[in-house]
C-alpha cells in the first residue's frame, strides 16, 4: 500500500493478520505487506512445539525485526501440526522467500474467513485509507474501536 504494490500469489488465501494459506500444503507464512512493513526479520521463537490445538488469536510465538518485535497469534482455529524448524536458527528466508521456504507452520484448520487474493487486496485499500485518515486526525475514535 502506499506507493509500494503488495504483490500476494492467487493461488493462496489471505488471514486478517497478514497471513497466507496455501490450501494444497496446509502451510502458513507473512504476506508480502507484512513482510515489507517488518523489514529484515532476524529472530523468530514459537511458545510451543508442535502439534499444538490453538483458538484464534491464540499467542503462537514471538519476531523481532529490524522495525518491530511482536508476539504472533494463531491466524485461525485448528491445530498447528509442524513449524518450519529451520527458520529457529535463520529466519532470513522469511523475507528472501516468504512465499517458498519462508513458510512458518502447517496447520489443519477450516479456511472459512480466509480472503481470496482480490479480497485481501481490498482489505488492505481500506485499511490503508484507515489508518492514513488517522494520521491525519481526520477519524475520531471512541473507546468502542
Amino acid at each position: 500500500m502506499g506507493k509500494h504494490a503488495a504483490v500476494v500469489p492467487t493461488d493462496r488465501r489471505y488471514c486478517r493478520n497478514h497471513m497466507w494459506f496455501d490450501p494444497a500444503t496446509g502451510r502458513f507464512g507473512f504476506s508480502a505487506y507484512a513482510i515489507r512493513l517488518m523489514q529484515d526479520v532476524y529472530f523468530l521463537e514459537w511458545k510451543f512445539d508442535a502439534p499444538r490445538v490453538v483458538a484464534l488469536r491464540d499467542e503462537i510465538g514471538f519476531i523481532e525485526s529490524s522495525k518491530a518485535q511482536s508476539e504472533l497469534y494463531a491466524p485461525l482455529a485448528g491445530t498447528i501440526d509442524t513449524f518450519n524448524s529451520s527458520l529457529l536458527t535463520d529466519p532470513s528466508a522469511i523475507n528472501a522467500d516468504g512465499y517458498g521456504d519462508g513458510w512458518l507452520f502447517t496447520m489443519t484448520a477450516d479456511p472459512t474467513g480466509t480472503m481470496s487474493a482480490d479480497e485481501y487486496y481490498h482489505y488492505l485499500e481500506s485499511a490503508w485509507a484507515t489508518a492514513q485518515r488517522i494520521l491525519k486526525n481526520q477519524v475520531n475514535l471512541t473507546d468502542d474501536e
